[in-house]
């Protein structure tokens, strides 16, 4: 009797490096599946609190991902195969599939986000007894079997553990795409990928010139970036020096959309930087590049540990002396970059029209909300969510507890955004580029308007109150 097997596929939408994909292909006939989940599309309620409803996954998210699928069925479909695509709670999808093609095992990939962690136990709370069940630990560059820790016992602390890991662990060698079997003889309908009507997305798509770059879902995308920004353009050989940049392609890798949804492997960036310093240059920007692939490990670990702990108000630090203001009105100007701060503004404006933000600027427009308005920093994370391409929860959720003191490595005080405007944007360009209402001005009066009197304001076209906005807070706190 032929034995068949499902490969559920999550965030982990590609071919190479795929365990979960690999474990599968060892039966006769494999179907691969992805749900387009209900649950991730359209108005939520944030933290189970109906007084707060916020539009969950936006527009430029659920195009990336459907490009992604996308792809990922069209690398299927080159090697003779096809990917089965459903609009529907994967509990109630798999059963059914799995039901039909009388499978024997189902291959997923198992992830720490809470969420992520019930729809799994859903999954098998509806599957028989006999089927087999095979979660795959795909999503980090250090698999969770290799650390010198578990999780539950892992520091609180980046370095510690980092230290430890660089010492004590190692990465695995990624494996190639596998031979994939034939789909069985009684498949059900393939499927079609939903738009986003279907899929009830708030908003539209970002496309503004703007754009760092066209970031575009899926495997093949992902695989043509990491070619471009390590070899054609050399740009890992001064990562360390240019990632604090504002503006432009190649200031960062830009990897980070597609290790979210899973389209490339940290562990092939790993080696392809490897590749690099065997090739070109060991350096600290190629150090610096697998530095940051074991921050975004240490988050997926601490989600591990802590999980839903990292959603409340005090974080995994329990922290009960913090009041979050929840002021709708100074949250709305923050989101839509009407602040009156122009480094702030930028940074929102920039995120909205396009889906992506630099760190810096992303760190900066955070510790305002959380330190000059005193507004709930999940409140901010969670517009975030809705907006980020490369939106991941443990990065974001871990990042944002960050800056508001009550997570993992948590900074002493906020960001001062103007002195940080003045070294990492010194010409104004970046604001400029996204407050075109301070174009005219000089570079002091486009990073603190507020400088000039009222008589430069009329002069210079820029009136606060009416082209650009007065400051929600008074500038002197800042």
């Amino acid at each position: 009797m032929p034995e068949t097997a499902i490969a559920w596929f999550r965030r982990d939408l590609r071919t190479r490096d795929n365990p979960t994909l690999a474990a599968a292909c060892g039966t006769d006939r494999v179907v691969p599946v992805y749900c387009f989940d209900p649950r991730r599309y359209g108005p939520r309620a944030f933290g189970g609190n109906a007084s707060f409803e916020y539009p969950g996954l936006g527009a430029g998210r659920a195009q990336f991902e459907r490009e992604s699928v996308t792809d990922l069925r069209e690398r299927l479909r080159d090697a003779g195969r096809d990917l089965l695509v459903r609009h529907g709670r994967p509990d109630e999808v798999l059963s059914a599939i799995l039901d039909h093609v009388g499978a024997d095992s189902l291959h997923y990939q198992t992830l720490p986000i809470p969420d992520e962690r019930t729809h799994e136990q859903q999954v098998r709370s509806v599957l028989p007894d006999d089927i087999t069940l095979e979660p795959h630990w795909t999503h980090t560059l250090h698999h969770v079997d290799d650390l010198p820790t578990p999780p539950d016992e892992i520091p609180d602390t980046f370095t510690p553990w980092r230290n430890e890991v660089e010492a004590e662990s190692r990465v695995r060698d990624p494996i190639g795409v596998p031979e994939v079997p034939p789909l069985p003889d009684n498949v059900p309908e393939i499927g079609t990928i939903p738009d986003l009507d279907s899929l009830d997305v708030v908003g539209e798509v970002p496309d503004d010139d703007r754009m760092a770059l066209d970031f575009e879902g899926g495997e093949t995308a992902g695989q043509q970036r990491v070619e471009e920004y390590i070899w054609e353009t050399d740009s890992l050989r001064e990562y360390k020096q240019t990632r604090n940049g504002l503006i432009g392609r190649d200031y960062s890798s830009k990897f980070s959309p597609w290790l979210n949804v899973g389209c490339l492997s940290p562990r092939e960036v790993y080696q392809a930087v490897q590749a690099y310093e065997r090739e070109r240059v060991s350096n600290d920007s190629t150090y610096w590049l697998n530095f940051e692939l074991r921050w975004r490990d240490f988050f997926q670990f601490q989600f591990a540990k802590y999980g839903g702990q990292f959603f409340t108000p005090g974080g995994i630090r329990e922290r009960t002396d913090l009041q979050w203001c929840r002021d709708e009105t100074d949250f709305g100007r923050w989101q839509d970059g009407q602040t009156g701060v122009p480094f702030v503004d930028a940074a929102m404006r920039e995120l909205a029209a396009t889906g992506y933000v630099s760190n810096r600027a992303r760190q900066n427009a955070a510790s305002f909300l959380v330190h000059d308005l005193g507004i709930d920093w999940r409140w901010g994370a969670a517009h975030y969510e809705q907006h980020l391409l490369d939106y991941d929860p443990a990065s974001n959720y871990g990042n944002w507890a960050y800056i508001a003191k009550v997570g993992n490595d948590s900074r002493e005080g906020g960001f001062d955004v103007l002195s940080q405007a003045e070294r990492y944007d010194p010409g104004a360009e970046y604001i400029r580029r996204w407050c075109p209402e301070l174009d005219g001005v000089i570079v002091e009066y486009a990073r603190e308007p507020w400088r000039m009197d009222e008589h430069e304001q009329r002069e210079r076209g820029v009136v606060l109150g009416e082209e650009y906005p007065e400051p929600i807070v008074d500038p002197e706190r800042l």
